[in-house]
């Protein structure tokens, strides 16, 4: 069993990150910028942010973190991305999700400007990556894809299935991992709350990409002997012996799952890390995308 350890991978990434934006200054040209929206107080979020920026002063980018208040208004909140939409120093700009019940997720999504869409989340980013063609790729399903490019792990031919469907995960790592590249060529399965049998589709499944946010919710009776595990989950979930308060879990049943596997990944240890890696790739090429570099 070989662990896909999203601390190994993500540091590979940033040390290439921060090698091409060091010849970038050193050719005179711009540095790159992300621009980071929080609104609230959220735990998990907050925490999030933070290690996106200090990921960003990792690489040698610049950022800016704007907090929001969770009573701000949906105009408040447009205007806000437009200023940064405008501002040609910026070169990425996410807004940290979930956001507060009176803003609309959708209109949010697509108000963040493509050229600076490195989440990967605006329709005109979903539709090149569908048709494949260059974009961004959101951040999660990119840096698992670099994940398994990083360890090698066989992918053509495979058939993966993919537990959740959500716009940020599940969907699009189910269209990359079909795509006819590598990591692709995959026959894929998704899988979600009204799929019947799941446990038997499972265990067909040559790669699982676990990620519909229920803490152990992938066991070892649903995981065939040598298959590869992608444990997407990342749940606070209450624990006293821990100084915080809480625990962090995955979807997998780690414990049970992992002696089955040819290749898993921990939680916490894997695939966040990874998502911010990819943010700061997909930073950098915006940064060179427009700006000639």
């Amino acid at each position: 069993m070989q662990i896909l350890d999203g601390k190994i991978v993500s540091q590979a990434v940033k040390d290439a990150v921060k090698e091409k934006t060091n010849r970038l200054r050193a050719a005179g040209k711009k540095t790159p910028h992300l621009a980071a929206i929080l609104i609230g107080t959220n735990g998990a979020s907050e925490t999030y942010v933070a290690s996106k920026v200090k990921s960003c002063e990792e690489v040698g980018f610049k950022s800016t973190m704007l907090r929001l208040s969770d009573a701000i208004t949906e105009a408040e909140l447009v205007a806000a991305i437009e200023k940064l939409n405008a501002d040609t120093d910026i070169d990425g700009i996410l807004v940290q999700l979930p956001l507060p019940k009176q803003i609309n997720e959708a209109t949010v999504i697509n108000l963040v400007h493509p050229d600076k869409d490195v989440d990967g989340f605006h329709p005109m980013s979903v539709g090149k990556m569908v048709q494949g063609l260059p974009t961004f790729l959101p951040a999660t399903p990119y840096g698992i894809l670099l994940m398994l490019e990083h360890y090698q792990v066989p992918t053509k031919g495979k058939h993966a299935v993919v537990i959740g469907r959500s716009n940020i995960v599940g969907r699009p790592i189910s269209i990359l991992l079909s795509r006819n590249t590598y990591p692709g060529n995959c026959t894929v399965t998704v899988c979600h709350s009204n799929t019947p049998n799941l446990g038997e589709i499972c265990r067909q499944a040559d790669i699982i990409v676990a990620a519909l946010g229920i803490p152990g919710f992938l066991t070892a009776d649903m995981v065939k002997e040598g298959a590869v595990v992608v444990d997407v989950g990342i749940t606070r979930v209450p624990d006293a012996t821990k100084k915080s308060g809480f625990s962090i879990k995955g979807d997998v049943d780690y414990l049970n799952v992992a002696p089955k596997c040819s290749f898993i990944t921990p939680v916490p240890g894997g695939v966040g890390l990874m998502t911010i890696a990819a943010l700061l790739m997909n930073t950098y090429n915006a940064c060179v995308a427009n700006n000639g570099a």
